[in-house]
């Protein structure tokens, strides 16, 4: 029988999740078990337990982590781009968006893909993480508002019933224009979708080029969103 490892217990908490991003990667979220991560690691359970008492709680960190890398993506893409250059940091933003999809794929589908089944994640951890990740784009939306640049043509076609919607959450994230939120949900809806399909190999097998495909579209969407 192996000994158990020791570990720096500055490093435990590290080691515990890299190694379930491993089984993530090789059996999908579903089968992830910390009894499996304590024998991965040579360490006996309840180090593990001391950390997170469930899979749900391992879980729920994973998907804050994933979602934190995703904007922590964001937030760096948009500032690399010039200030008043609306369609470089929108672009920006949606290269991005895939590279980092294309790099964590695990977390990308963590997030984004099946739902676990039983699990359900406790939204006062999980959206503050999820929301910070879509602020750069909504971000860069606004500052095309304020500067006249973002096609408002649309905002009189929003049902009454999706406009008080945006309107809740715009008294949490201001905006020059309610028709803001709804651009980033538009724009967001239609990049996610295209990645998605990249992610999940769902294209056609004839489809080689997926980044011409996403390219283009990115092109359309710069076209419809901004003036």
């Amino acid at each position: 029988m192996a000994r158990p490892k020791r570990i720096d217990q500055t490093d435990l908490l590290n080691e515990i999740k890299v190694t379930a991003w491993q089984q993530i990667a090789e059996n999908g979220a579903a089968a992830l078990s910390l009894r499996a991560i304590a024998r991965a690691l040579h360490i006996t359970a309840p180090a593990i337990y001391n950390y997170y008492p469930s899979r749900d709680d391992l879980v729920t960190a994973l998907i804050v982590d994933a979602y934190t890398s995703m904007g922590d993506a964001q937030f760096a893409a948009v500032q690399a781009e010039p200030a008043g250059d609306h369609r470089r940091r929108l672009m920006a933003l949606g290269l991005a968006y895939r590279q980092w999809a294309i790099t964590y794929p695990q977390r990308y589908q963590l997030i984004f893909g099946t739902p676990i089944p039983g699990y359900h994640a406790p939204l006062e951890l999980t959206d503050p993480a999820a929301s910070r990740s879509l602020a750069p784009l909504i971000d860069a939306l606004d500052a095309a508002c304020q500067d006249g640049k973002l096609r408002l043509s649309q905002a009189e076609e929003i049902p009454e019933n999706l406009r008080q919607q945006l309107q809740a959450f715009g008294q949490v994230y201001p905006v020059q224009h309610i028709f803001v939120l709804y651009a980033a949900l538009a724009v967001w809806s239609r990049v996610h979708g295209l990645v998605s399909l990249e992610i999940g190999h769902q294209f056609p097998p004839f489809v080689e080029d997926i980044q011409a495909i996403y390219q283009l579209q990115l092109d359309r969407l710069m076209d419809e969103t901004l003036s």
